[in-house]
């Protein structure tokens, strides 16, 4: 069979809704608009879609019978009658494919019975920052793909933000904190913001203040490699404003509300399978 050279390599959408449409965007910083064929349920939005990046418009069965990494962006609940309409296309393939899923839940055999044959798989758990360059995704190759395959993939796919690979076996407790985290996130920056404006701040600057923020901290963390409780602490002085703060964030129960957040999205992932 062919193996998949970086030049010519196509990436194949089949769903691009959020998620699916914020990684064709993000495949578009690296590749050429002909390198990336789109699909949707709703043609008129694949369309809408390829006219933006200058990609190709494209439907399922298309991109399944000529794509060489194809990403499967529909939810967990439609993957099986996707699969089956194309699976047939991917019989009937002589070059090399690799499926790229992205559903939380399903494992990369579950996708390889459901496609009916011991395919290539990549499992991805990407997050909605990937739309702006900042994503976290979380991906796992299976025994099929080869280091080249996974080194085209993660150069593709490299203006989706930071890739990490785990066993599959800690996809879902990873996706439980990155994949569902941005929600998580959003809650606390809009409280942040409140909190601002009951302090008399006008709402868009609270608002830019509290996104700037967690933005700082957060790179501060990566890069640092402190651990966040000192991080924390540096900004705590004795008696100091910030430790009451803290004090009455633990006195709410915060960081066990946040803890149980996570647990809860992890048992309805493993309640899909």
């Amino acid at each position: 069979m062919e193996s998949i050279g970086n030049s010519w390599a196509r990436l194949g959408f089949i769903g691009v809704g959020n998620m699916g449409g914020a990684l064709a965007r993000a495949a578009r910083r690296r590749l050429e608009g002909a390198q990336l064929l789109l699909a949707n349920r709703t043609a008129a939005k694949a369309a809408a879609l390829a006219k933006e990046l200058g990609a190709v418009p494209s439907d399922n069965r298309t991109v399944a019978g000529n794509a060489d990494y194809i990403l499967l962006g529909v939810k967990p609940q439609m993957m099986e009658a996707l699969l089956a309409e194309i699976g047939p296309d991917l019989k009937a393939r002589k070059s090399r494919f690799v499926l790229v899923t992205m559903a939380a839940g399903l494992t990369i055999a579950r996708i390889q019975a459901l496609a009916g044959g011991a395919y290539p798989v990549i499992r991805i758990m990407p997050n909605t920052p990937a739309s702006v360059g900042e994503g976290m995704i979380l991906y796992a190759c299976g025994e099929g793909v080869t280091e080249e395959e996974e080194r085209i993939f993660l150069e593709a796919m490299a203006g989706a933000g930071r890739f990490s690979a785990l066993p599959e076996g800690l996809m879902d407790a990873g996706s439980a904190v990155s994949g569902c985290g941005p929600a998580f996130a959003d809650l606390f920056l809009e409280a942040l913001a409140d909190g601002g404006v009951a302090c008399g701040l006008p709402r868009a600057q609270a608002l830019e203040l509290a996104a700037q923020m967690l933005l700082g901290s957060a790179r501060l963390a990566l890069e640092s490699g402190q651990h966040p409780g000192a991080l924390k602490d540096a900004v705590c002085s004795p008696g100091g404003t910030t430790i009451q703060g803290v004090r009455a964030l633990e006195a709410a129960g915060f960081r066990g509300a946040v803890m149980e957040a996570v647990i809860a999205a992890y048992e309805k992932t493993l309640a899909l399978r």
